[in-house]
């Protein structure tokens, strides 16, 4: 066989060789894309996104889209020549794969997070939306999680309502843990409580839950520092005076939480927050109407983009990376809070952008 010829089969068997390793080997990365972008004001799968009932409202025009991340799964182990791919294009992102799925966690531990977190952001998000509209809220302390085989489980359950512990009243979750560690390990505490059920059936129509009932658990000494504990969380949880339904599946996380709250303040005023334009973000949102960081937010802007968004409300902390690769075509707006979104969209809808807080690139 000529010299020449044997080169070319021997160079090609190599490629073919390094092409094969490539696609098997699995490296320890995760794929980050834009996801699905839903209009708050408008409609999914069919059903309305935001319905509010027992209060008057209104149907805005417009778009308040709420921005999301599609991740490879807990399971998928990408290979090689996927990971540089990711690299270079320029709507997908590759990062390790422990800051998507920690290693101390199993895959249905990161799913119920991200449920729990989104849940969360959506009670935040009415919660700043009527705030904001000078609505009163009521607060009440429940039993946000119950640790598996702690003392408490079976005795008390997640949304139970604690009006008091060993016969003192509770306004705020840490009264709980003040007055279970006043105890030593070993001792009982008189719980007085709301169960989960009567207290949202209570809720639904409006009336109060009625006395408590006393449960007692016996506290145990906690691993870290040997203080009385029984093996729950205490929480805030809050009450409406009407209605706020929120239908989105298949979405986790708290970074929805602003436009929610926008959603909301926009159904229940007169007008259009946007005045017809259409606007996108993310952003979480506190009961007090902070609006903090969230990842993911270059594949955000480009999904915005696409789904054919004017302008992106960005939390403040997340500016300096949005801006290094901005969509052409799409106007990052700078917010720390819920005011600054809404005093933002009023200068949109005036047709005043040029006032708008823009992100810089860090």
């Amino acid at each position: 066989m000529p010299r020449r010829t044997a080169t070319m089969l021997t160079s090609t068997l190599l490629l073919i060789a390094v092409l094969c390793a490539a696609v098997l080997i699995r490296v320890p990365y995760a794929e980050m894309s834009p996801g699905p972008t839903v209009n708050t004001l408008g409609e999914h799968n069919g059903e309305p996104v935001l319905s509010i009932e027992g209060r008057r409202t209104y149907e805005p025009s417009g778009n308040l889209n709420m921005t999301t991340v599609r991740v490879t799964g807990a399971d998928y182990r990408m290979n090689l020549v996927e990971a540089v791919y990711g690299w270079l294009a320029d709507d997908s992102a590759v990062v390790p794969h422990e800051i998507l799925y920690p290693d101390d966690k199993s895959a249905e531990e990161v799913r119920e997070q991200n449920a729990e977190e989104f849940t969360q952001s959506l009670e935040s998000a009415k919660v700043a939306a009527l705030r904001e509209l000078g609505i009163e809220v009521g607060e009440r302390v429940v039993v946000a999680s119950v640790v598996r085989g702690g003392p408490a489980q079976g005795r008390l359950h997640a949304g139970d309502v604690i009006r008091a512990v060993d016969g003192e009243p509770v306004e705020r979750p840490d009264d709980v843990a003040r007055l279970v560690t006043e105890h030593e390990p070993g001792e009982d505490v008189v719980f007085t409580v709301v169960p989960a059920k009567r207290a949202e059936e209570a809720e639904k129509k409006g009336e109060e839950s009625g006395e408590g009932r006393d449960v007692t658990v016996r506290t145990t000494a906690a691993d870290d520092d040997g203080r009385a504990v029984v093996g729950i969380q205490a929480g805030p949880d809050h009450t409406f005076p009407f209605e706020i339904d929120i239908r989105l599946a298949d979405v986790g996380g708290p970074s929805a939480g602003l436009m929610f709250a926008l959603g909301i303040v926009d159904k229940l005023t007169e007008g259009d927050l946007t005045g017809g334009a259409f606007v996108a973000g993310t952003g979480t949102i506190d009961g007090e109407g902070e609006v903090g960081p969230i990842g993911g937010i270059g594949m955000k802007t480009i999904a915005a983009r696409d789904k054919g968004a004017e302008y992106f409300l960005t939390p403040e902390a997340n500016c300096g990376t949005a801006a290094r690769d901005v969509p052409e075509g799409l106007t990052l707006v700078k917010v720390g809070t819920l005011d600054d979104a809404l005093e933002a969209l009023e200068r949109i809808r005036g047709g005043q952008t040029g006032a708008l807080p823009r992100c810089a690139a860090g």
